[in-house]
């Protein structure tokens, strides 16, 4: 199935959110703090998604509070068509399968899952024409067991075990990069292209070069070479090198060997047209 990089059941989105039947629901339940409202319908839009729904939030107009349009930041689309509801059916019941969140395993419920579950959801999902919505409890309380029992699973995100409290917006952020690759919608930006590789004649090439500039300058005592030679060919065959990395330390060993033997050359020159019984070794500098 084609995707697109905005998600709408493989469709992009119209702006009436005429395809939100296809789109995962995320549902926050007595949220508390306006900040984390505008902050997970952020979370929401940079993964693509756009349907977010609210359970009896502790402020009536939490939507148009300065903190949750701030924190909203570019996602003001999807803070304005949040829907604002006062139990969780009428903000999910057009979903087939819901999904709570909590770090909390109860005794008796759904049973708890892991993000390795999601996969596997969003194919069945797919197969079966279910609408997914993931339900978020409040910042203080998490989700109250009334509203665990109403769902199908329980997913737990693998946090610290000694602190496993997650803010309720960065919980939301996690989920929707789960689900986005999930249902196979991640995809990078084009990277640079990609350097073509050094053949092996390339990369001899540069060891012997290399070989000749640490003989001229006395690095290297060609007649006791050890295990220095070895070493270097281990070290560029790990490197990997690509063609113009070579041509790059070839330059490096030609330029060396070319100060050098220009230096040899001016001390040479020096020294033939030094007169008759004239000591370089002990002249005085001008």
């Amino acid at each position: 199935m084609q995707t697109h990089d905005f998600i709408g059941g493989g469709v992009p989105a119209t702006p009436d959110a005429s395809g939100c039947g296809v789109q995962p629901l995320f549902v926050l339940v007595n949220t508390s703090h306006p900040g984390n409202v505008g902050a997970a319908a952020r979370a929401v839009k940079t993964m693509g998604f756009t349907q977010l729904a609210l359970v009896a939030p502790r402020y009536a107009d939490v939507l148009q509070q300065p903190e949750a349009l701030a924190f909203a930041s570019g996602a003001d689309d999807v803070l304005a068509a949040t829907r604002i509801c006062p139990d969780l059916m009428a903000a999910a019941g057009d979903c087939g399968v819901l999904v709570a969140l909590s770090s909390r395993v109860r005794d008796f419920g759904p049973p708890l899952r892991s993000p390795e579950w999601l996969p596997e959801l969003a194919r069945t999902a797919a197969s079966q024409g279910r609408r997914v919505g993931f339900v978020f409890g409040s910042e203080r309380y998490g989700l109250d067991n009334d509203t665990v029992y109403r769902c199908d699973a329980l997913l737990s995100l693998p946090a610290y075990s000694k602190y496993a409290s997650l803010n309720l917006a960065q919980a939301v952020q996690i989920v929707a990069w789960e689900w986005r690759k999930a249902i196979g919608v991640f995809s990078l930006p084009p990277g640079p292209s990609v350097e073509k590789a050094a053949t092996q004649a390339e990369v001899q090439g540069l060891l012997d070069h290399a070989e000749r500039a640490l003989v001229t300058l006395g690095y290297l005592d060609p007649h006791a070479p050890k295990k220095l030679l070895p070493r270097l060919a281990r070290l560029a065959t790990r490197a990997q090198l690509t063609q113009q990395e070579v041509h790059i330390l070839r330059g490096i060993c030609k330029a060396g060997l070319e100060r050098l033997g220009g230096a040899r050359t001016q001390l040479t020159g020096e020294q033939q047209t030094d007169p008759p019984g004239h000591d370089a070794a002990t002249c005085a500098p001008d």
